[in-house]
This record gives structure tokens, sequence and C-alpha cells, in this order.
């Protein structure tokens, strides 16, 4: 993929990260859309206390940080109207605490603007090095080495060149649903079926304000400039909150996060849906002979 459309699909992604938070989508009507259709049930559904539901996310938040990774399915949609606009389809392992994932990505949002970009990328990253997945043809002109390596601790100018897009899917299930003990309205919707799998359907609503000062780690990040200005441009489109949704297993862990945000040019969905989680879901980096490190081939070039 040519860098144009990788820092287009990269840029999107981060406004999404940070304007939301979370990894997670709402298809418009409560989110019952994005689930499986219910079972039909034989009783009337228990709808749980909020001091229920607050002790349930509460518990599925401890049990999902302890599990460190999942094997995430992943849809990001951005209105056509934005820069970067389309669909990102992603599947693959994530990590948190450390952060590390090995994903496989695809969609309009990744090609557009370039013919030269191939349906699908592969991308791994581990302790803060990002390997990317040339294909067969660059393997050959790379005497063999097919991963691209990029290590991100080697500075800003290496993080620009992947747009950022690291940051947009390496997103922290746990902290989502930390997040989303913060809305004042969180409540029980019923029993829902999810990929075949028995999962009781929570969500609230957050505004735009109450995020920031609840996320105070990624809000903390920006500078008392980058948060104004970040406040303007979330007015400016006319965002003015979202809804944040997650259904949670028998077992306690989330199997799908869901969170839906109304624009004045559309709206962006994002959704997350979380299998096998623990040691199961494990990322491993590439072998050494096989990478290629494109730093040390930008200083060979003279940073050209």
């Amino acid at each position: 993929m040519g860098m144009t459309a990788w820092k287009r699909a990269g840029v999107s992604l981060t406004a999404v990260a940070v304007i939301a938070g979370v990894a997670g989508c709402q298809d418009g009507d409560g989110g019952r859309k994005a689930a499986d259709a219910p079972a039909k049930a034989t009783a009337e559904p228990q709808i749980q206390t909020h001091a229920a539901v607050t002790k349930v996310i509460r518990a599925a938040y401890e049990k999902t940080s302890a599990a460190k990774s999942a094997k995430v399915r992943m849809t990001i949609t951005m209105p056509e109207a934005v820069d970067g606009g389309g669909t990102m389809e992603m599947t693959g392992v994530q990590g948190w605490n450390p952060g590390a994932m090995d994903i496989t990505m695809k969609g309009s949002m990744m090609t557009a603007g370039d013919p030269d970009a191939p349906e699908q990328m592969r991308m791994i990253m581990v302790d803060d090095v990002m390997y990317v997945d040339m294909g067969a043809e660059k393997t050959a002109e790379l005497d063999g080495k097919r991963w691209m390596k990029l290590d991100l601790k080697g500075g800003q100018a290496q993080k620009e060149l992947t747009g950022g897009l690291e940051n947009s899917l390496n997103q922290d299930p746990s902290q989502q649903l930390a997040l989303l003990l913060e809305s004042p309205n969180l409540k029980h919707v019923g029993a829902e079926k999810v990929n075949g799998v028995q999962a009781q359907h929570y969500k609230g609503t957050l505004s735009f304000e109450q995020m920031l000062d609840s996320n105070k780690e990624k809000s903390a990040l920006l500078s008392k400039e980058e948060r104004e200005k970040l406040v303007a441009n979330v007015e400016k489109v006319g965002l003015k909150g979202y809804d944040t949704e997650v259904w949670v297993d028998a077992a306690g862990y989330p199997v799908r996060m869901v969170v839906g945000m109304e624009t004045g040019v559309g709206t962006m969905h994002m959704k997350a849906d979380y299998t096998d989680y623990g040691p199961k879901a494990a990322v491993q980096a590439p072998p050494a002979k096989d990478t290629y490190d494109l730093a040390e081939a930008l200083a060979g070039l003279g940073g050209s």
C-alpha cells in the first residue's frame, strides 16, 4: 500500500480513537442491529438494577484487564464527507498492558486514492515495533525479506510514517469498560445472542466533555491548546456525544463493544467483537531474518 493511502487511513482512525476513546460502534437503532436477533424468550426478561449493572461492568473490567489479550474482529466506518472516509475491517489478535497486535486489514479506507494498494494487509506490533507484510512481489525485490520493520521508539518521524495507525487499532477494552462506568445513564437492556453466544446487553451515553474528563489518561496527553482545538473541531462537525454499548457473556467477558457517534456530516461507526481472552491470543514478532528495517533504509538514502 502506498504511503498516501496508509496515512489517509491512519489519520482517520486516529481521529476516531481520540474522539471516542473506545473501539466499537452503534448502528443507529439502539444497537440492536449490531447484535444477532435476540432469541425468543419464554418469560419477561429480568432487567437489572443500576447497582447490579455497575457490579457487572466493574467485574468485566477487572477480568478483561487481567486477560491482557483477545482475538478481535473490528469494523470502522467513517462518513465519506470526512477526509479518509470509508470502511475498514480488521481481524486478528489484540493485546493490552503491554500493547500488541497482529491484525489483517482491508476496506475502502485503505485503498481509496491508491491504485497500487493491496486488497488486504497484515500488520504486527510488539514492544512498540511495527511490522508490515509487504506481500510476495515486494518480498522478491527485498532479497526474501517479507516484513517491513518500523521501530516506533525511534522517534516522531517513525510514528508519522504510520499516520498514527498503531494508536487507533491498539485500544484497551478494559479501559473502554471503565469509561462506560462513568455514564450517568448506564442501564441493562436485556439478554441477547451475539455470534451464537448468550450475553447481557448494557448501554450508556456520554457527552464529549464527560468523555474527556473521565478518560484522563488520553486527555492528559493533550496540551491546553490541543484540547481547545479538539473541542472546536468536534463542535464544528456537530458531535455532541456518543452512545456506548457492551454485551457481556456468562463468563463475565465482553463479547461485543459498540459506539455510535452522530455528527453533522454523518455517523461514525465502530464495532469490536472479542473471543478467546487470555494467553491463547498471543502475539509474536516475525523472525529477524525476514524483516527489512525501513528507518535504516531511509537513513542510507539520506532521509529522503
